[in-house]
């Protein structure tokens, strides 16, 4: 059978990147002047030939087998700005990236919908969302682990990788990156970094070979699904240091992955100690590495999109 044809946004790159793994066309909207979800491919990220773009006044012209939203604004207001009446008729999905941003436990999810299918990239997610009547799926993340780079570790510091970190305040932990950088060497890379006195942007491309010459890698995020940037972090073979909450509680074992806790104070010794024992640093990396291997992969993230869309569209 030839391969299905999805439509969907250009949201979240690095996602959009492995989730084009799986054996799927994928379409994106194109338009003039951009905005958020409609830059297609882009220049940033190396997809292959199953993504293609498509200018958006051209979007009804064409046919597809599913659409898959990934933002509220696609579901309540691009489909019906770009799709024609057949095509917001298609078999959908609706993918999650994130836990509920009002109450924790009490949010009704917006795509109620008993035909279409909610699919929660963290079992966290899928917990803390009232899922309503929609069916319900997790897949867990799958990474691609760079080919032609490996930890090394030689810079005796610690790395945040946040976007926006100074704007999006402390549920991404602007506070307890400040906090602890007062005596522990931490350089934070990201959009608008430099407004926290941080590196600045590296490119998606090239963080993985920057990454890596890092002793750890640190995630002060409160409250999220589980980021991205900490399971490449993993593949790399970076030691990972946390906040224990969310989904990281099911991916780092203490001692063994790295060194998670509730308690801020308590990050600093294990992270004196990484700083100041490359061999402890690196032992924990590798198993961090294997970790990521083994729950991450993306042969299985690739294969179980594949059966998520073949549900929806039989």
């Amino acid at each position: 059978m030839p391969p299905l044809r999805v439509f969907t946004w250009h949201i979240h790159g690095n996602y959009l990147l492995y989730l084009s793994q799986a054996r799927v066309e994928f379409y994106l909207p194109v338009r003039t002047g951009g905005g958020e979800g409609y830059g297609g491919r882009g220049r940033t990220f190396p997809f292959g030939s199953n993504v293609h773009d498509v200018p958006v006044e051209a979007v009804r012209d064409q046919t597809f087998d599913c659409v898959l939203f990934q933002t509220r604004k696609n579901y309540e207001v691009d489909q019906y700005e770009v799709l024609s009446p057949a095509q917001r008729r298609l078999p959908r999905i609706y993918l999650e990236h994130d836990p509920p941003q009002g109450h924790p436990t009490d949010t009704r999810h917006w795509f109620d919908d008993p035909h279409g299918l909610l699919v929660h990239v963290t079992p966290f997610n899928a917990l803390m969302w009232d899922n309503g009547r929609t069916p319900t799926r997790i897949i867990d993340h799958g990474i691609l682990i760079p080919k032609d780079v490996r930890y090394s570790g030689e810079i005796a510091r610690g790395l945040v990788v946040v976007n926006h970190l100074r704007q999006r305040g402390r549920r991404l932990g602007a506070d307890i990156f400040e906090q602890l950088r007062r005596d522990i060497p931490l350089d934070l890379v990201g959009m608008d970094a430099e407004s926290l006195g941080g590196l600045g942007e590296v490119s998606p491309p090239e963080l993985p070979a920057f990454a890596a010459r890092y002793r750890f890698f640190f995630h002060p995020i409160r409250y999220t699904s589980l980021g991205l940037a900490v399971l490449e972090a993993m593949t790399l073979g970076m030691p990972i240091v946390g906040l224990a909450t969310t989904e990281l509680v099911t991916v780092i074992e203490n001692g063994v992955h790295g060194f998670i806790d509730t308690d801020v104070r308590r990050l600093r010794e294990p992270m004196r100690q990484l700083l100041a024992d490359a061999t402890l640093a690196r032992r924990l990396g590798e198993n961090a590495r294997r970790r990521a291997r083994e729950r991450f992969g993306i042969e299985r993230f690739a294969r179980d999109w594949e059966e998520a869309f073949a549900a929806v569209c039989k």
